[in-house]
């Protein structure tokens, strides 16, 4: 319960109430929506407590939902896909956002948990990246959808196969936005079973055919198409179909560039300059973990914590003097950096991005914001951190 707890609390009472008419869940104690926000979402958690098992079920799975979509990164996916993006602007927050699109646009809705599933994905161990001539039209003609279908359920065996294809928008570290087509494949796997109980409470055992996800976009602007699924072998397949049965083209398996992290800019002081609109207060680095040339069995790690009253490379030079492994015969091979930003409002405190860049090409960037992405992408290119290779 705590997820419709978070829902209730969360969503102001006008959505709550749009919610409750809209679903024809039936409240078995009036509410007054219009008074005050204690009273509401004490009646609202009183009225679920109420409901018969399936009203709550149903209340429990819509509140998980709709909660999902309501934070940073579940915005950016619903404003994505969205047709008019002032009719999300002028709801007061995420939850109000993400609700209104659960029961006013619930195709687009569903999109933007694809887009979800799809961009927290990339740059990951169930992502690869290919090349593809720029500017193609997708073809979404029945004669086409018909043929990647059928590659679809010959590579995976799978008697069924469902497609979503749909516009969207990605935000990139310049600002702008680029425009994507996105294509998600559900396809039905192999039989499998499950223990449950029956009517009675005896515990069986049922057969089922689960159903498995993938997702794939095409950026016209680059020709680069993207593909997120759990089976490393069949990406590239998919790649092979898309641009065959949907663009029309010859594939010819060329991944994107690779992105390549460079930490000797790291072992002497760096300025890290940065702009003033992005409110960044500092940036420090935090840790740095060293390999001698001659060696690659061994490893140094040198580390400022919090209190600290000096830099890294201070710290190094004071403690190490001649055999200071930052003036020469060391090779960083990760580093940790913290970016603060200036307080925003009221708050007392600014927030901190911390990034973890691991040499040749880890970087925790992918687990952070879309925002935070953002700018850890841009000050990382700046500083001579981040290059794109072959």
């Amino acid at each position: 319960m705590a997820s419709v707890t978070t829902f209730i609390r969360n969503t102001p009472a006008s959505s709550l109430q749009a919610y409750f008419e809209h679903t024809g869940i039936k409240i078995s104690n009036p509410i007054n929506w219009d008074g005050p926000e204690p009273e509401v979402v004490k009646g609202t958690l009183r009225a679920v407590d109420d409901m018969t098992d399936d009203e709550r079920a149903r209340v429990l799975n819509d509140a998980e939902r709709v909660s999902a979509l309501a934070d940073d990164a579940g915005q950016t996916a619903l404003y994505s896909v969205a047709e008019d993006r002032t009719v999300l602007d002028d709801l007061v927050n995420g939850h109000a956002r993400s609700l209104w699109m659960f029961l006013n646009a619930p195709t687009l809705f569903r999109f933007a948990e694809e887009v979800r599933f799809t961009d927290e994905r990339r740059r990951g161990r169930s992502w690869d990246g290919f090349m593809a001539p720029a500017n193609l039209d997708l073809n979404r003609d029945a004669v086409a959808l018909e043929a990647f279908k059928s590659a679809l359920r010959e590579r995976f065996s799978s008697n069924n196969i469902h497609i979503d294809i749909f516009s969207r928008h990605r935000p990139t570290f310049d600002g702008e936005d680029c425009e994507l087509v996105q294509i998600v494949i559900y396809r039905e796997g192999l039989p499998d079973a499950f223990l449950a109980f029956d009517d009675e409470g005896e515990l069986v055992r049922r057969a089922r055919r689960p159903v498995f996800e993938a997702a794939m976009t095409y950026e016209p602007e680059t020709g680069v198409i993207e593909v997120v699924a759990n089976d490393r072998e069949s990406r590239e397949e998919m790649a092979r179909y898309m641009a065959r049965d949907l663009l029309g083209v010859e594939f010819q398996s060329e991944k994107v560039p690779l992105r390549n992290y460079d930490l000797s800019v790291l072992l002497a002081p760096h300025p890290f300059q940065t702009d003033p609109d992005d409110g960044i207060e500092s940036v420090e680095v935090k840790q740095l973990r060293l390999m001698p040339f001659d060696n690659n069995g061994e490893r140094v790690t040198l580390e400022c914590l919090r209190k600290a009253d000096r830099t890294i490379w201070k710290m190094s030079a004071d403690r190490f003097g001649a055999n200071d492994p930052l003036a020469g015969g060391w090779v960083a091979t990760q580093a940790k950096l913290t970016i603060k930003f200036h307080p925003k409002g009221s708050s007392k405190r600014g927030r901190t991005l911390p990034l973890t860049i691991t040499m040749p090409h880890g970087c925790n960037l992918k687990d952070q914001t879309e925002e935070e992405q953002l700018i850890g992408e841009k000050y990382l290119r700046r500083w001579g951190i981040l290059n794109d290779v072959d």
